[in-house]
């Protein structure tokens, strides 16, 4: 359904990987580039990483360039996509492998590394098991680099120091910080944590240029971007769109509306909501979005139609969040435990008299203060939440009553 195709350009997407033979017929071999040149690459083409922070690729790149007396280093092409409405990260890699082990490789040669780490979501059968034929299908000194690791389940299983800590240790559990892992990371080497889109990205930069990047993207940000939309669309899935394209253009991208949408998350479930009058013309680029209050984050567009309870589908996001942290401080431990509990609550017309205070109040205290971002991103979506569904979480908490239709007895929420 993507209006314009770099990363998914080649055979349909009909459940069947690109097979290796195909894929160089199609863009040729991996091109050889000296390692200072292909850092330049990345930065004169201004790539941001595709994996949820948007850091600068070819900065994230030179940091262990610039270390190498640390250690050999290590490659890690993050896929464990733990975001449950995503599908980004395991459509690419169900049926364009090899473009992203071209990435790992490209990261591998560019750095030095002599070890990548294929870390794939173990709940994305599909795309795992393209990933490990598509290893099988390299030449011998490809695959002696090459090691599948399957990620568990886990929302912060894909948090970088949480792969870096399975990928040590078999715990997918975060780490706090410093060592930076471009000092230590797997194996105490210094270790490149890359989202698979990134380094399919990469190596396309490779063979193409990064003014060739450049030529698309309507903004600051440029190039291409894979996103994930969903809800009262005629055709939900995966787009490849150029960055700044403007929701509602996705939209069109997707077959248009089927009901009337009222809200949007953007982002995932580490994302922002807005209403939809105000994101419907704002584009979808980091920059555009972040001057909007809003976050491009993993590239999920989640469209809640009106005939759905905002309150209920943020609480359950919360619940999912609160049950999927590590547990392991306070923040994650108990107060996204509470600020579960507090908004189900809500939800369920079944409020405490301070149910809102409290969440309002702790979704400041949580933030900033975790071992990981994952609270930050837990009360980003809550207070986000709390904001565009204002007059129906007091709704929920003082009459029992649903603006989407639900009542305290019963019907939809």
């Amino acid at each position: 359904m993507s209006p314009t195709e770099r990363l998914l350009a080649g055979p349909p997407l009909d459940g069947r990987a690109e097979p290796l033979a195909s894929h160089r017929a199609r863009l040729g071999e991996l091109p050889v580039v000296p390692a200072a040149e292909m850092i330049a690459a990345l930065e004169a083409a201004g790539m941001l990483g595709r994996g949820g922070a948007g850091f600068p690729v070819g900065r994230k790149w030179r940091a262990i360039a610039e270390g190498s007396g640390r250690g050999t280093p290590v490659v890690v092409a993050n896929g464990a996509e733990g975001e449950p409405e995503s599908a980004k990260d395991r459509v690419l890699m169900a049926h364009r492998p090899h473009l992203v082990i071209d990435g790992a490789l490209l990261a591998a040669r560019t750095l030095g590394a002599d070890r990548v780490e294929l870390y794939v979501g173990r709940e994305h059968s599909a795309a795992v098991q393209a990933v490990r034929a598509a290893v099988e299908e390299r030449p011998a000194a490809d695959r002696a680099l090459l090691h599948l690791v399957e990620a568990p389940l886990g929302y912060v299983a894909g948090e970088a120091t949480a792969v870096v800590h399975y990928v040590n240790a078999k715990d997918a559990r975060p780490l706090a910080t410093p060592p930076r892992m471009s000092e230590r990371g797997v194996r105490n080497r210094p270790t490149l944590v890359q989202n698979v889109e990134s380094l399919a990205q990469a190596a396309l930069i490779a063979r193409n240029g990064p003014d060739w990047f450049r030529e698309r993207g309507r903004g600051a940000d440029r190039g291409t971007a894979l996103v994930t939309i969903a809800g009262p669309v005629r055709h939900e899935g995966v787009a490849e769109i150029d960055l700044g394209t403007p929701l509602a253009e996705l939209v069109e991208f997707a077959g248009g509306l089927t009901g009337t949408p009222q809200a949007v998350l953007i982002g995932g479930y580490f994302g922002t909501w807005a209403r939809i009058e105000d994101a419907w013309d704002v584009p979808l680029e980091p920059e555009s979005l972040k001057a909007a209050g809003l976050a491009f984050g993993c590239g999920l567009v989640r469209l809640l139609d009106a005939r759905a309870c905002g309150v209920d589908y943020s609480a359950r996001i919360m619940g999912f969040l609160a049950a999927g942290s590590a547990m392991q401080c306070g923040p994650c431990k108990y107060g996204l435990a509470d600020l579960a509990g507090a908004s189900g609550r809500v939800a369920a017309f079944g409020a405490k008299a301070t149910d809102l205070i409290d969440i309002d109040r702790w979704t400041g205290l949580v933030t900033g203060r975790g071992a990981c971002r994952h609270p930050d991103g837990a009360a980003q979506q809550m207070g986000t939440a709390m904001a565009v569904f204002e007059d129906d979480f007091a709704s929920h908490a003082a009459r029992g009553r649903c603006l989407a239709g639900g009542t305290r007895t019963g019907g939809r929420r």
